[in-house]
């Protein structure tokens, strides 16, 4: 039995996405291979104990300074994250942090920038159908978004500050969706960081093997949500852009 036409796409998408993750994966390998990572990771642990407090915070500002630029390597910084607090407390700082600036830039593009926002909009195939589907679900649809890679994350912080979501609501359901990726790239990022130090070798590949097991993980419920949010209309705003 054949599958249907439409179907090949997804799969192929899926696909790619995945191979894309793992080169980027082998890439990280071989960076913290062959470069003195290990020493600038301990470097800059050294410097964080050594400020203390006002070290964990103001790693947390330079990530809310990163996501607010679109395109900002945020990704990188949460794997930062893991490297130097390590898992549990990384989660907390890298959630916490990420929420701020997901919030900042939704209250920016409702305020001073949403003329500017309102042009990266229009230049957005999907944003219409986003709207459309926020005005109907809201939160359960930033949710979605946040579980799937069709909008980038710095990017889309902006543009849901054009939707109907309230504000309560968009913090909520980003917060809980972000959290399970968060967790997944900082325990990757803790175990980069293992991996680039003097740790047991067998310690280092069952953390490693876990990290990319974890970051696969997120890329199938990406998977998932995106069928979700196409379910929902938001590819729509495609379509339409396409027959103008």
């Amino acid at each position: 039995m054949t599958e249907p036409a439409g179907s090949s796409g997804p799969r192929k998408a899926t696909i790619l996405r995945v191979v894309v993750a793992l080169a980027a994966i082998g890439g990280l390998f071989a960076l913290f291979r062959f470069l003195p990572v290990g020493l600038w990771i301990d470097a800059f642990k050294a410097w964080v104990a050594a400020q203390g407090a006002l070290g964990v915070v103001a790693f947390a500002l330079a990530y809310v300074g990163v996501s607010l630029v679109p395109g900002g390597p945020a990704a990188v910084m949460t794997l930062a994250g893991g490297a130097v607090f390590g898992f549990v407390k990384g989660t907390i700082v890298i959630s916490l942090a990420s929420t701020l600036g997901a919030t900042l830039s939704f209250l920016l593009a409702r305020t001073v920038l949403r003329e500017r926002v309102g042009r990266m909009a229009a230049s957005s195939p999907r944003f219409a159908g986003l709207n459309r589907a926020i005005e109907k679900e809201g939160g359960k649809i930033v949710a979605l978004v946040r579980l799937s890679p069709l909008f980038p994350f710095t990017v889309v912080n902006y543009l849901f500050g054009l939707t109907p979501v309230r504000p309560l609501s968009y913090v909520l359901a980003s917060w809980v969706a972000m959290l399970p990726g968060t967790a997944a790239y900082v325990y990757f990022g803790a175990a980069l960081g293992d991996a680039a130090s003097g740790a047991d070798p067998v310690q280092k590949a069952i953390k490693l093997t876990l990290g990319v097991a974890a970051v696969v993980a997120t890329i199938l419920i990406a998977r998932f949500a995106a069928k979700a949010i196409r379910a929902a209309g938001v590819e729509a705003g495609e379509e339409r852009a396409g027959d103008a």
